[in-house]
């Protein structure tokens, strides 16, 4: 795919783009940004097993944030499956 052809945009080589992405991690990581105060984050998806992962902007505390996260993808999670809510490095809590 080139970027001619590529309905995302402009990205950078060898970067996936969003269609190359599972849609439960991209619905996952829609909703993650969708809360106030994440900056970043990444989305791990293994079998039975969830992590996300984020950073904060500053000014904003993360145990609130932590637990919008969870609720926003509380609709996402399947029966049975653990899912981990953490900071990703350079952030302290």
């Amino acid at each position: 795919m080139t970027e001619d052809d590529d309905t995302d945009g402009p990205r950078l080589p060898g970067a996936p783009s969003t269609s190359d992405i599972d849609p439960r991690v991209r619905r996952t990581l829609e909703l993650v940004f969708q809360v106030e105060g994440v900056v970043a984050a990444k989305v791990w998806a293994m079998p039975d097993h969830v992590a996300v992962g984020v950073r904060l902007g500053a000014g904003h505390g993360p145990a609130e944030v932590m637990a919008r996260i969870e609720a926003v993808t509380a609709g996402l999670r399947a029966q049975g499956e653990a899912w981990d809510f953490g900071l990703l490095d350079g952030d302290a809590e």
